[in-house]
């Protein structure tokens, strides 16, 4: 049996210059659509969805019209004025693709790259990234991973506060730009990926979809504002919203995958989990396209398949690889970096990325994790710096430039899937800070007020703290371009000496007391030193074959390394 909310949400274009509009409003009384200044009653389809067909064409606005109170559409594909203007029809057929030879990035070749549309470019516009991505595809990153671009407030910020779920920012040129960019994307045989927040609804756009139905419950919280209702009362259209917004990014945009922001919020307790049918749907839509999970579970299950009780996601980020390898670069043991230290962590890390893998977590005063044991290497998506780990610190200031060529050594040349940040191969001194532009005067100053509250404790941050607030805080954030190029000539070399490598699990070895690490893969072996002074890092007879330092020299029982320096010997 198909129910009505099964059926596809929102402005549906048919081919005779009509489109169905087709919403799920249980709590208003009348529900119609605004076309040129006219309202159009829609008809009881029941369970709360009401539809009707009617004459309109692409690119035509629209209100949904609420017992007389006209709102954007909540299954809206394009908001041309922004999350309180009126909605657009969008025909995502029209456009016409070339893409037509492009058979995707097996995960096995993924290399991603994370960028902020915004702080990209000067321009920060989906069409301003095109120019970059053969110079992106020549370093070796085989897909681009856009942070957030569903319509949110304002004209500036991280994009994790997307109010329409399914609209492609406006200020970064809309639907009819990213569709290009994609496009382009492929035409540099580059695939695309795109981050998408379905774990809460930024709080500038609850109040509206409030007024059509119960998308959320306060059956549980969330640390970003109330969560979506996917397993209480009338749970099941809100379901659908969600599920049919994961398909037509893949399927109208030609998505290479999509990246689940921190689905440990994102809270189901029924028999069929909504991770779980994401994951199948995506994958019927496009079998080669890439469901990336961010999970702060530590839980293998994630990317099990679904037919041993998995989720049958594709891979899923491991911020322990980054913990367990920052700590011992910067000696930072704040917050979450308390349980780490030690060149065991690395060392386990290196095996499979999750450090806590139901050992105890100091930080979090309990046993944390569960083995992964079964779970190939490049599931697992590990990284030195990325959004969350640049843009959430006070100052949002990247890795120390001394340890930063150790930190690509360790990343690029693991058996994991890695991933760079925006800036970080060519030595990008510019923070990446955190920049809102909320409509909201009360909204923004709770931002404010939550981020002093959040450094409070740290004296150093006293006083000059970044107003996220401020265009300025934004515009310090935008990559500079200036190359170091010593840093350039590392990461290409990296990324090209990584395709050689042998794909499966690694051999580690270690000394704590010495604070060297040797990772060997195959006939290939990565020496590390994390010491502050040179050490002889033993290692069979071999060649240098890429060095982080000029200074690194074999010897008869190993390779002497200076402080904080690698060696890729074979």
């Amino acid at each position: 049996m198909t129910y009505a909310w099964e059926r596809r949400l929102g402005a549906v274009p048919c081919d005779r210059g009509e489109a169905c509009f087709r919403v799920w409003a249980p709590r208003a009384r009348r529900v119609a659509v605004r076309l040129r200044g006219e309202d159009h009653t829609l008809e009881d389809a029941g369970h709360g969805v009401h539809e009707r067909l009617l004459p309109t064409s692409a690119g035509e606005d629209y209100w949904i019209v609420l017992d007389g109170t006209p709102l954007p559409d909540p299954c809206s594909r394009w908001q041309p004025a922004g999350i309180r203007g009126p909605s657009r029809v969008l025909d995502a057929r029209e456009f016409d693709w070339s893409d037509h030879d492009w058979s995707g990035v097996p995960l096995e070749d993924l290399v991603l790259y994370e960028l902020h549309v915004g702080a990209f470019t000067e321009e920060g516009t989906f069409g301003a990234v095109i120019p970059h991505l053969l110079g992106l595809r020549e370093l070796g990153v085989t897909a681009i991973e856009l942070m957030p671009v569903a319509e949110f407030p304002g004209q500036r910020g991280w994009g994790y506060d997307g109010v329409q779920i399914s609209a492609a920012f406006s200020g970064y040129g809309g639907p009819r730009d990213l569709q290009r960019l994609i496009d382009a994307a492929h035409a540099a045989r580059i695939g695309v990926v795109l981050d998408v927040v379905y774990n809460h609804v930024g709080a500038s756009g609850v109040k509206a979809m409030e007024a059509f139905g119960p998308y959320f419950t306060d059956k549980h919280k969330t640390p970003w504002g109330k969560a979506i209702n996917y397993d209480d009362e009338q749970c099941d259209p809100v379901r659908e919203w969600m599920l049919q917004s994961a398909e037509g990014w893949v399927r109208d945009f030609h998505l290479d995958g999509l990246r689940l922001d921190a689905i440990h919020a994102i809270h189901d307790e029924s028999a069929r989990p909504i991770l779980r049918e994401l994951a199948t749907r995506v994958h019927a839509v496009d079998p080669r396209a890439l469901v990336i999970a961010e999970s702060g579970l530590n839980d293998p299950k994630v990317i099990r398949p679904a037919d041993v009780g998995g989720y049958g996601h594709d891979t899923q980020w491991a911020d322990d690889f980054h913990h367990a390898l920052r700590v011992l670069l910067t000696g930072e043991r704040d917050g979450y970096y308390a349980d780490f230290g030690l060149l065991r962590d690395l060392a386990k890390a290196y095996r499979r990325p999750f450090a806590h893998d139901g050992t105890y977590s100091a930080y979090r005063r309990r046993r944390f994790g569960a083995p992964a044991g079964d779970r190939a290497p490049a599931q697992f998506v590990v990284f030195c710096q990325n959004h969350d780990q640049v843009g959430n610190r006070a100052l949002g200031d990247r890795l120390p430039v001394q340890v930063r060529a150790l930190a690509a050594f360790c990343v690029l040349l693991s058996p994991f899937t890695p991933m760079l940040f925006m800036g970080e191969e060519y030595g990008e001194q510019a923070p990446f800070q955190f920049f809102t532009d909320h409509i909201d005067v009360e909204i923004a100053r709770a931002t404010r007020e939550g981020r002093r509250h959040e450094f409070a404790r740290f004296a150093a941050y006293a006083g000059s703290l970044p107003d996220p607030q401020a265009s300025e805080t934004f515009m310090r954030s935008k990559l500079t371009r200036a190359r170091d190029p010593r840093v350039s000539a590392l990461y290409a070399e990296l990324l090209r000496v990584r395709r050689a490598l042998p794909a499966g699990d690694a051999d580690v070895a270690f000394d704590e007391a010495e604070r060297w690490l040797r990772v060997r893969r195959g006939q290939w072996q990565l020496l590390c030193n994390f010491a502050d002074a040179e050490t002889l890092v033993p290692c069979a007879d071999g060649q240098v074959v890429l060095a982080t330092h000029p200074a690194a020299q074999p010897e008869r029982d190993g390779v002497r390394l200076p402080a904080l320096a690698g060696a890729l010997m074979r």
